[in-house]
């Protein structure tokens, strides 16, 4: 049975976008994620983080420290009814990288690596799955993986996607209505 899931970013959608956010004190959670993810679990979407963490390639922080802050974010949304099915996250970046972690990987976005294991690992109807990210390489990997419904979180329409057919929401709660309307 394939099941649909909403692909969702971390920094930026999830928590504000401070820079290399990898402890409890810095992690903000944005206004309606919680909202947002009682709705697609409400409609039996697959919940999936999909996170580019190039702080762990640049030395910032360890993956185990990224583990661990990781483990208390999926604990938030447990407690309040709507679990993560997964996260998914590509420490590498092909310039800045150190050590093993300098490398370009297909997981890192806007290359749909992580998507594509998500869809293997969870039989994912990806058609039918949405992707909120606030970056133009979230909505990328999206558009590559062949994700139905890509949403960029942003202030306006990215100059770099001009190619592209993807929605723009200001708030989360703005991602609601896509969420009701895939199940119909």
């Amino acid at each position: 049975m394939l099941h649909s899931a909403v692909f969702l970013d971390r920094d930026g959608v999830i928590n504000c976008d401070k820079g290399y956010v990898y402890k409890r004190e810095d992690f903000e959670f944005i206004d309606g994620i919680f909202d947002l993810a009682r709705c697609a679990h409400m409609q039996q979407y697959k919940l999936i983080v999909i996170t580019n963490q190039s702080g762990i390639a640049r030395g910032y922080y360890t993956e185990e420290e990224f583990h661990k802050l990781t483990e208390w974010m999926c604990e938030q949304f447990s407690s309040v009814g709507v679990p993560l099915d997964r996260v998914y996250f590509s420490p590498f970046h092909p310039t800045a990288g150190v050590g093993k972690y300098l490398k370009d990987d297909y997981s890192r976005k806007p290359l749909p690596g992580m998507i594509l294991q998500a869809q293997e690992d969870m039989a994912i109807e990806l058609s039918s799955s949405i992707l909120i990210g606030d970056k133009s390489s979230d909505i990328l990997a999206g558009i590559s993986a062949g994700i139905g419904t890509n949403i960029l979180f942003a202030a306006e329409r990215s100059s770099e996607l001009t190619l592209f057919n993807y929605e723009v929401i200001s708030t989360l709660y703005d991602a609601i209505p896509y969420i009701q309307r895939g199940t119909q």
